[in-house]
C-alpha cells in the first residue's frame, strides 16, 4: 500500500469525479506493469493505492516518485512531502500524516510574514509541498527539536520547493486553484472563454492546479473571469 501525498477532501459528486481522476492518474503511471491495484481514501483524506503483483515494488516506487508518500517514520535531514493545511504569523503548517510546523524563519521565501508569502506566491490550501524534516526520528511533529549543542533544529522547506515557488514569480503569471481536478479547471477556463489566454494547467496535486498564463494575460483578470464558476480557493501569482 502507498499513501500518496495528495488529498481527496471534496464531497458528493465532486468526490466521485476526483476518485475517477485519481484512478486515471494511477493507471497512467503503472498500467503497463504486472500488478492489480485499488484506489481509496484514508480517514484523513490522503489518497491510498493498494497494489499486488509481480511488479508491485516498481509500481509503488513510481507512485512515490510522482506524488510523494505519507510515511509514519521520519529521519532527520530527509525530504518528505506534506500538504499545506494552514499558516499564521508563526509559519506554515503541513500535514504529512502528522502536523509539521515550518517556522517563518525556515520558509526561505524572502521578506514578509507567512501570510504575505502565501499571497505573494499564490499558495492555496492543500498544495503538496516538500520539506526537510528537522526533528528527532519518530518525533511527535513539533515544530523544532534541540540538538546536542542546544541549537534549534527546525523543519524547513526543501530547496527544491523554494526554487519551484521562486520560478513561479519569474514567469508570465499564474492563477492557482484548489478543490478541482485538472480537467475541471481546463473546462472552466474554456467555458469562461479564456482558452487562448493560458499556456497550460499544471497539476500541483490531485485537486490543486496552477493555470500558467501567457505573457499578455492579466492573472487577476483571469481570476475574476473564472472565479464564479469554481467553488474553490483561488490566488494569483503576479511576476
Amino acid at each position: 500500500m502507498v499513501v500518496l501525498a495528495t488529498k481527496v477532501y471534496v464531497e458528493g459528486d465532486a468526490r466521485e469525479r476526483s476518485l475517477d481522476a485519481l484512478r486515471s492518474l494511477v493507471a497512467n503511471e503503472i498500467e503497463d506493469l504486472d500488478v492489480e491495484y485499488t484506489v481509496g481514501v484514508r480517514h484523513d483524506d490522503f489518497a491510498v493505492v493498494t497494489i499486488e503483483g509481480d511488479d508491485e515494488v516498481v509500481a509503488r516506487n513510481l507512485l512515490r516518485e510522482a506524488y510523494g508518500e505519507v510515511t509514519p517514520d521520519f529521519e532527520p535531514g530527509e525530504t518528505y512531502v506534506g500538504t499545506l493545511e494552514g499558516w499564521d504569523d508563526e509559519g506554515f503548517v503541513l500535514d504529512a500524516g502528522e502536523e509539521v510546523r515550518v517556522p517563518a524563519d525556515e520558509l526561505g521565501l524572502g521578506q514578509g510574514s507567512p501570510v504575505q508569502i502565501v499571497e505573494r506566491f499564490g499558495l492555496v490550501q492543500h498544495t503538496p509541498m516538500k520539506f526537510v524534516y528537522g526533528g528527532d526520528a519518530g518525533g511527535d511533529g513539533d515544530d523544532s527539536e534541540s540538538d546536542t549543542d542546544g541549537e534549534t533544529n527546525a523543519h524547513r522547506l526543501a530547496d527544491e520547493e523554494r526554487d519551484r515557488l521562486y520560478d513561479w514569480t519569474r514567469g508570465a503569471g499564474r492563477v492557482n486553484v484548489n478543490s478541482a481536478t485538472r480537467g475541471e479547471v481546463r473546462a472552466t477556463v474554456n467555458r469562461a472563454g479564456h482558452a487562448r489566454d493560458i499556456v497550460t494547467v499544471e497539476r500541483l496535486g490531485l485537486l490543486e492546479q496552477s493555470i500558467v498564463c501567457k505573457d499578455e494575460t492579466d492573472p487577476p483578470g483571469l481570476l475574476a473571469a473564472i472565479g464564479s464558476y469554481l467553488p474553490a480557493e483561488i490566488r494569483c501569482v503576479i511576476p
